[in-house]
């Protein structure tokens, strides 16, 4: 396994003592109720009441301002202490936020995370064993009975598919400025098809970015009609086209485009499916290639993160795809993506690290050969 900097020290060897090794230990086995105390401590707003305020607060004055119990609040900020999100004045009892708690209320990914985890996961999650076992989304039933979230997404309640569409956008969204300097700035795209489109942010921003690209977004038929709603009156909507696809389908081809085709996207997509899905998708796609084509593929690929903290969200995330998502696929690795690549008949020629939250470009062309 081929590892960043970052993770070889974080991966490869003992760092803690055996009394915070403990502590960790019990972190996890009190881990659900510490994930929803801390998401009231935000919800009902005492996180944020008390870093507004200049010497802290008491618990009285956090029943005031709230509207909670005194019981609630005992319970939640008690909670708090043990969890790491508040401080306390043992001299006046006020309650100050630690640095954890800053970063719980304002860090951008934390809360997108929260949310998407609460919102789509976190009652999914009790069916892991029984995913991981048969191979299949086990979770997903707690929000209807379909084969994988994909063809959920348009019918999901609001809250889970408004949390599921922000975290999936806020990790893309970030790499956008990065990703259309590599690909409009180093190749000459006249022509994109953006498999696995969504709602047609990336396709807008082709077409923003370029006054010439044309872009047909492949995808469900049912997405091609979100994305259809989404864009429409928009700047460059006209050059974006839908071409409904079920790219689970093994048969299902990717259209020809006459006069050949520039390039073809994929961004935080072939980690939907499994290796040999991957393989089927890849090699479909290589035959609506010529030898002049780009194939970008981005992707969170969790061995090539700077900080521990990527790849850890990433590996989680990897489970969020068994319970929920399809059952089978997971936040791939460098060899492992390379492999299927490989597999498929099209070679790497070069990889971009570091756009926006940890995301890399993989850049492929078909085998002349």
């Amino acid at each position: 396994m081929k590892l960043s900097p970052a993770l070889i020290e974080a991966y490869t060897k003992e760092r803690i003592s055996a009394h915070e090794a403990q502590a960790r230990a019990e972190f996890i086995a009190w881990g659900p109720v510490v994930f929803q105390a801390s998401r009231l401590l935000i919800k009902f707003g005492l996180l944020e009441h008390i870093s507004k305020s200049e010497d802290g607060l008491t618990r009285t004055e956090l029943c005031e301002r709230t509207g909670l119990t005194d019981y609630a609040v005992k319970c939640l900020t008690e909670a708090g202490l043990c969890i790491g999100l508040i401080l306390v004045n043992t001299e006046s009892d006020r309650f100050t936020l630690s640095k954890t708690g800053w970063f719980l209320l304002n860090d951008p990914a934390t809360r997108v995370n929260i949310d998407f985890n609460h919102d789509v996961n976190y009652e999914g999650w009790f069916h892991l064993e029984e995913a991981l076992k048969e191979g299949r989304p086990a979770g997903l039933k707690h929000f209807g009975d379909w084969p994988t979230i994909y063809e959920a997404l348009s019918e999901l309640p609001p809250q889970a598919q408004k949390s599921w569409f922000g975290f999936d956008h806020f990790y893309s969204d970030t790499s956008f400025p990065e990703a259309l300097d590599i690909v409009f700035g180093k190749y000459q795209i006249r022509s994109l098809y953006d498999v696995g489109g969504n709602t047609g942010k990336w396709a807008l921003q082709c077409v923003g970015h370029d006054p010439e690209v044309e872009v047909t977004i492949l995808d469900l038929p049912q997405q091609i009609n979100m994305m259809q709603a989404n864009i429409a009156g928009k700047p460059g909507a006209e050059r974006i086209k839908g071409y409904g696809i079920n790219l689970l389908d093994a048969n299902a081809l990717f259209p020809q485009r006459e006069g050949g085709l520039d390039a073809i996207w994929m961004s935080q997509f072939l980690d939907c499916f499994s290796g040999e899905e991957i393989v089927s998708i890849l090699t479909r796609a290589k035959n609506a290639m010529t030898k002049d084509t780009r194939l970008f593929i981005m992707e969170t690929l969790w061995d090539r993160q700077r900080f521990e903290t990527a790849a850890f969200c990433l590996t989680m995330t990897s489970l969020y795809f068994t319970a929920l998502a399809n059952g089978n696929s997971k936040m791939y690795n460098t060899d492992d993506l390379s492999r299927y690549i490989s597999l498929s008949g099209l070679n790497v020629e070069c990889i971009f690290d570091g756009l926006g939250q940890g995301h890399s470009i993989v850049v492929c062309r078909k085998d002349e050969a």
